[in-house]
């Protein structure tokens, strides 16, 4: 993927000693006001230094500098100047300062949380950065990948990666005033193990227990365990960010949500609670029109309520849907469940629930 080269441009040499810290903090990501704190000048100068840079290095602005920062090498992601925190520091009982809660959700627009208290990510392909780091949590990044995932085709500006890092390195601290949860090595980015709380990673552990209680044969827990990741979705996944791991995230996960919505109705069908698995089955239909084995769950699950005309529609709208948007005949699964009704064949249609 090209990048922009920085031997077009005068080196960093070419700068007074403070006019370097300047840029560097510039780079880092600071304002005027605390890089006038940290070096312990007016931000009148902070502005006529930042000025006599872009006139020296021949940049455009100030989101120019900061690129020219990183490819100049002057900042590297994870180092530089730091403000204080003005905040409280949380302190354990032994006296140590505690970490704060760091909570990320991908199960729906992306958001995160510091101790309660909500971060702004930045814009989306930013945000798109964090997601991806938040979907392989623990596992580290290239930065290839990054650029693959949350680009595509597209060529972004030189080092973005770690310029959009570098920010969310400064938003997500781990312990105030210490490093952040996002660890970065000659490999690449990952997120530490352990040190912030992902919805999608424990919506993984229920799905984990839920097999275990499943092969226990214990039907109350599992649905149990069921509603519990599910409403751990909370709207349109990865609502607006771009993108093809984005995307792909958003078909991997709506059919995560699926499966797990699935499993639940079975067991409330075999307790025999039809109509709280109706009416799952309904909205996920709705949702899902084209899904043919909710289609098919609906349908036997409204005739084991006495609905044996409710299941029949619900396949004549499957079949129209399919003809005119696919172009299809309804698959023999589909068919199958409808002739079963038609015939009244209970023992089928309990074999087919299994």
């Amino acid at each position: 993927m090209p990048t922009t080269a920085t031997t077009d441009r005068p080196a960093t040499t070419v700068l007074g000693h403070q006019e370097r810290q300047v840029l560097s903090a510039v780079g880092c990501g600071l304002r005027d006001d605390e890089i006038a704190t940290a070096l312990a000048i007016t931000e009148d100068a902070v502005a006529e230094h930042l000025a006599r840079i872009l006139v020296k290095l021949g940049l455009r602005d100030r989101a120019a500098a900061i690129v020219h920062a990183f490819d100049s090498g002057l900042v590297v992601p994870g180092r530089g100047p730091r403000t204080k925190s003005v905040g409280p520091v949380l302190r354990t009982a032994a006296g140590r300062a505690a970490a704060p809660n760091v909570r990320i959700s991908v199960l729906g627009p992306l958001q995160a949380w510091q101790d309660g208290r909500p971060l702004d990510l930045g814009h989306l392909r930013q945000q798109t950065v964090l997601a991806a780091l938040a979907l392989r949590a623990g596992r580290t990044l290239s930065r290839q990948e990054l650029l693959d995932g949350v680009w595509g085709m597209e060529s972004p500006v030189a080092n973005v990666v770690p310029v959009y890092v570098y920010r969310l390195r400064k938003t997500l601290r781990a312990v105030d005033g210490q490093d952040s949860v996002i660890e970065h090595n000659r490999r690449g980015y990952r997120l530490l193990s352990g040190a912030v709380d992902v919805d999608v990673a424990r919506m993984e552990e229920l799905v984990t227990a839920i097999g275990a209680a499943d092969r226990a044969d214990e039907p109350t827990q599992v649905i149990r365990l069921c509603s519990q990741a599910l409403d751990l979705f909370r709207g349109e996944l990865l609502a607006g960010l771009p993108g093809p791991l984005a995307e792909l995230e958003r078909l991997r996960l709506t059919e995560r949500r699926i499966t797990i919505l699935q499993r639940k109705v079975e067991w409330q069908l075999r307790l025999g609670q039809c109509s709280e698995a109706i009416a799952e089955l309904f909205a996920l239909s709705a949702a899902h029109p084209l899904n043919e084995p909710v289609a098919a769950m609906l349908m036997r699950a409204l005739y084991r309520s006495g609905r044996q005309a409710d299941a029949l529609a619900v396949f004549d709208r499957a079949r129209r849907r399919l003809a005119d948007d696919l172009g299809v005949l309804p698959s023999r699964m589909l068919r199958r469940t409808y002739q079963m009704i038609l015939r009244g064949d209970e023992a089928g249609l309990t074999a087919a629930a299994h």
